[in-house]
């Protein structure tokens, strides 16, 4: 079975549409560099970073939030990552987490040119092992937002880190919460090699919209963001 389009827009009319009159337009120079770097270095498996409509949502979502401290979980390219850090006032720091660096050097030159490598304390490791040093910290820091786009059999076990570490009223944003749109569709209409995380994902969704320490809103942008605010 051929997969389909990868986001919310099924309609690649559409979704052009809405990328050359909204997203193109506006996107950052140094965003389109590390994008076309992305697409040339990893051909479809670019599919892994963020759309560039999503880039501008989250940008948005920053400039309202104004967060001093925030946190990524699975950097990729960096082209979320590079979304944010254009978006956050001067003296914020993001903390990147990744076991991937070389992927994340693809995209450092246009981070570097853009001049937000000192807002960014990028971290080669297992996010898990990193979060829990983080919660059992003396010293515990605390995040006004967290972006998470990382392994998704794991979403789950972010989400109780995260709530010990993103503080009260601040936000959570889990990526690919739609996948593929497989979430709407019966099991046997789902290739074999998506049934796992698409388990996954719809036991995530089904525990955060009974958590009663956030409220949440699933945004149809790109892959399905659900932004989570901490309640307490």
């Amino acid at each position: 079975m051929a997969l389909p389009p990868k986001g919310v827009l099924q309609s690649e009319a559409l979704k052009k549409y809405i990328y050359e009159t909204s997203a193109y337009p506006g996107e950052h120079e140094h965003l389109k560099g590390l994008r076309e770097a992305t697409e040339k270095k990893y051909g479809s498996l670019s599919e892994i970073a963020i759309p560039v409509d999503e880039g501008r949502f989250l940008s948005m979502l920053m400039r309202i939030m104004n967060p001093k401290s925030t946190l990524e979980i699975g950097v990729f390219t960096g082209y979320s990552l590079l979304s944010t850090a254009l978006a956050l006032p001067s003296e914020s720091q993001i903390t990147a987490i990744d076991i991937d660096r070389e992927a994340f050097e693809v995209g450092l030159p246009f981070i570097q040119k853009a001049g937000m490598e000192n807002k960014i304390k990028f971290i080669q490791a297992d996010a898990i092992s990193v979060l829990n040093e983080m919660v059992n910290n003396d010293t515990q820091p605390e995040f006004d937002y967290a972006f998470v786009d990382a392994d998704k059999a794991n979403y789950k076990n972010y989400h109780e880190q995260l709530l010990k570490l993103v503080k009260i009223g601040g936000m959570i944003a889990y990526d690919n919460t739609l996948w593929y749109g497989f979430v709407a569709k019966e099991e046997d209409e789902v290739p074999e090699d998506m049934r796992a995380v698409r388990t996954a994902i719809m036991e995530f969704n089904g525990l955060i919209s009974s958590d009663p320490r956030v409220e949440i809103s699933q945004v149809s942008v790109g892959d399905g963001v659900t932004l989570c605010r901490r309640l307490h």
